[in-house]
């Protein structure tokens, strides 16, 4: 072998094998993601410092996940212990059953007065109902006549007031109906009706309450501590060290939504257990770790939400007055409160588009109470992942605008 030869073979061999093309791009792109997630841990990690650090925080998610889903369920709805008098000008066997048919729990024992009192007892708020029953009432049903009961109601506690009244009707339906049946010899009623009540067998008011407690606290927790943790950082003048280092500013958001997030998913799930399954004694019908999965959608949207808001309002003081409507519009307009179908039609369709709540509601009370699995709520989740998105994507343009360009 020539000694040209033996230099080219020795040029060869020293020469490392060529990389690809192809795989250089895609190095490269691994390398910008692991140095991304790395500065997400890290940010993550600061915020988490940060909200140990804050006792009033820590006190606020405590005692909302706590105190606050325990009282929830102290303000009742349910036609429970309702004053009630009665005025009685029939003095008849079947007046003076209807009167004692009122019954405690769900009325104080009726308490007989004059009509002339009427007036007086309802406007001094001795009474919210009070049934005047006429003379001659007996006599007339069983005649054939159809005697008026007059029923007055205080209708300022409309929630009482509208099931306080569907109860006295039906007391009053059930002794006329009883006892005329029983004056014409019939065997009993020509229809018997059965009622049989899903999900809440003895409507209990406290098993929806605690629920929706809950689902109102994850949406004020998110806005407020991701919202004021941008807020507090503005203020104290740590978002410039932010500025002069290598961290992007989708890294800053999403590790101040998964941080706060992690704090009220976490807090979500001991509630829960520990609250509403153990100390209220409510059954959860579904899967507890399905809904969790679920409250990160939710909670990754309204955290984006809050992130918005901060970016809006330069001091604390104009974050508060910012979030504070738009919580109630969010809790109010969210069915949880009330039906979504008692909404107008136009304020239904708006709602389902820009707020994920009422999405949020419906996936919740699919699991926790009706037991519903991935297949029947991933409709749900998308639709908060959808707008979820659009509020990341509008909040990273405007933290872009306000933080890095200010």
């Amino acid at each position: 072998m020539s000694q040209s030869d033996q230099t080219a073979d020795s040029r060869q061999q020293a020469t490392p094998p060529a990389i690809s093309v192809a795989t250089q791009p895609k190095t490269r792109r691994l390398a910008k993601l692991r140095v991304h997630l790395a500065n997400i841990y890290r940010l993550t990690i600061k915020e988490m410092r940060s909200i140990r650090a804050d006792a009033v925080v820590l006190a606020l998610v405590a005692f909302s996940f706590t105190v606050a889903v325990d009282a929830a369920t102290g303000a009742s709805t349910e036609a429970t212990n309702l004053s009630v008098g009665i005025v009685d000008e029939d003095h008849s066997d079947l007046s003076r059953r209807i009167a004692d048919g009122l019954t405690p729990p769900t009325f104080q024992p009726a308490v007989e007065i004059q009509s002339t009192e009427i007036d007086a007892a309802m406007n001094a708020q001795r009474f919210l109902f009070v049934v005047e029953i006429p003379p001659n009432f007996q006599e007339d049903i069983l005649v054939g006549r159809q005697p008026s009961v007059q029923i007055n109601i205080d209708a300022t506690a409309i929630a009482q007031a509208f099931n306080g009244m569907t109860y006295i009707q039906n007391v009053i339906l059930n002794y006329v109906t009883q006892f005329v049946t029983n004056r014409e010899g019939l065997s009993g009623e020509p229809v018997k009706a059965v009622t049989r009540v899903k999900f809440n067998p003895n409507l209990k008011s406290a098993w929806f309450t605690s629920v929706m407690q809950i689902i109102n606290n994850i949406t004020m927790l998110a806005i407020i501590l991701t919202g004021a943790a941008l807020i507090r950082e503005r203020e104290q003048g740590t978002v410039e060290h932010l500025l002069v280092m290598p961290v992007v500013p989708p890294e800053i958001m999403l590790s101040k939504i998964l941080a706060n997030g992690a704090v009220i998913v976490i807090a979500t799930g001991l509630s829960l257990v520990l609250v509403v399954q153990w100390w209220l004694q409510v059954p959860i019908a579904g899967s507890i770790l399905l809904f969790l999965g679920g409250t990160c959608f939710y909670v990754f949207t309204v955290a984006a939400l809050g992130i918005l808001l901060g970016t809006i309002a330069a001091t604390m003081g104009q974050f508060g007055l910012l979030a504070v409507p738009v919580i109630l519009v969010l809790m109010l307009l969210s069915g949880a409160m009330t039906p979504m179908e008692s909404m107008p039609e136009f304020l239904q369709y708006l709602m389902n588009i820009i707020s994920p709540t009422p999405h949020f509601v419906v996936f919740a009370q699919g699991v926790l109470y009706r037991g519903a699995d991935f297949s029947i709520v991933w409709p749900e989740i998308l639709a908060m992942t959808v707008i979820g998105s659009v509020y990341f994507g509008f909040a990273l343009h405007r933290f872009r605008r306000a933080i890095f360009e200010s």
